[in-house]
């Protein structure tokens, strides 16, 4: 029989279920940039278990010293994005005190003007159209100083975190071996061997899926800096690192890259006859920026990807379209490392399942 006493504790203990997680919550919320540190760190780890093995076994280095070394070849690679940008951070910095919006607008302005020229040109009639919608007048200019200034405020906490994160991968590579011992006493002995061969499997398939994606992001970013450096864009490193990094989203990242290509171009040509140069050549560079798609879509992204994490081709890219649907762009970042360990346990716990031995038969 339900009593009072009885429904008053349910809701108490509801209440208190409610509260704690509240506060667990809250707590995640709170360590957020810590919890980031960990996946970057958990990431350049995965990406340095190859390097670091190859000191220990090719060169014979102590693992203390292959750590190091490891962790150097990732400071000097960081260096050198660094020492990249410097050339534009300097140059944009000394203009930066200079940076009037109406400027701004006004170029803006100007481009719109030449569009309008050539649309009238060829009997489009979208002049008035245009100073109707009166778009320069709506969009308020003054955010630009101010977006500047809070990404050089961010510098501080970048390097913060930086430092936080490779100290965290340090101890990743130098320790591994003892998280592992840590791990296996926290293990249900019935289940030890089948999940201390998942987690080196996955070990193993995600470290070579991030180097995969770091090659990969190394070819579009040379052929990016090919076609922009044929058609004599300024900035073209600059604007070839951002346009590959933004590969990372499939499909949807190169569409925003060849935009992003397309403005640059127009405003680093502004100035000049719109038909004749501004439309030409910002044309050219979407063509490039295509050809280097279809390159990377049909060759480089399937054969990388495939080969590291043991996938077909068909089979990711499905992934990847199912997971953007259900999550968005960040489901179609994680789909494939989310996937390739789903089908590792797949493999050690559910072996004799039909579907599971037709995914995994080459795991």
């Amino acid at each position: 029989m339900i009593t009072s006493k009885i429904i008053a504790n349910g809701i108490l203990r509801a209440i208190s279920f409610l509260v704690l997680a509240s506060i667990f919550l809250y707590f995640i919320y709170l360590i957020q940039s810590v919890l980031i540190y960990l996946v970057v760190a958990l990431i350049l780890t995965l990406i340095g278990n190859p390097i670091l093995d190859f000191f220990k076994r090719r060169l014979k280095f102590r693992h203390t010293l292959a750590t190091i070394a490891t962790l150097s070849i990732f400071i000097l690679i960081i260096a050198g994005f660094v020492l990249m940008f410097i050339p534009l951070i300097s140059s944009q910095g000394e203009n930066l005190s200079l940076l009037k919006t109406a400027e701004i607008e006004k170029n803006i302005t100007q481009l719109s003007d030449q569009v309008i020229a050539y649309l009238e040109s060829h009997n489009i009639d979208s002049e008035e159209m245009l100073k109707e919608a009166n778009v320069t007048s709506k969009i308020n200019f003054n955010f630009i100083p101010n977006f500047l200034n809070s990404v050089l405020g961010t510098i501080g906490s970048f390097g913060m975190g930086l430092a936080s994160v490779l100290f965290i991968t340090f101890f990743f590579l130098k320790d591994r071996l003892l998280f592992i011992v840590g791990a296996k006493k926290l293990i249900p002995d019935t289940h030890e061997e089948q999940i201390l061969n998942s987690v080196h499997k996955i070990n193993h398939l995600l470290s070579r899926y991030f180097i995969g994606l770091l090659l990969q992001l190394s070819i579009v970013f040379v052929l990016y800096v090919i076609v922009l450096l044929i058609f004599g864009i300024p900035n073209l490193i600059i604007i070839a690192f951002l346009c590959a990094v933004l590969n990372i989203v499939p499909y949807i990242g190169p569409l925003i890259a060849s935009i992003l290509a397309a403005v640059l171009t127009m405003l680093s040509n502004l100035g000049s006859d719109f038909q004749t140069v501004i439309l030409p050549t910002t044309i050219y560079v979407l063509i490039g920026f295509w050809i280097v798609q279809v390159i990377d879509n049909n060759l480089s992204q399937p054969l990388i990807f495939s080969k590291s994490v043991s996938s077909h081709p068909l089979e990711i890219f499905l992934v990847i379209l199912i997971a953007g649907f259900l999550s968005g762009i960040l489901g179609m970042i994680i789909a494939v490392p989310l996937y390739t360990i789903l089908k590792v346990i797949g493999k050690e716990f559910f072996p004799e399942n039909t579907v599971i031995k037709l995914l995994t038969k080459n795991i």
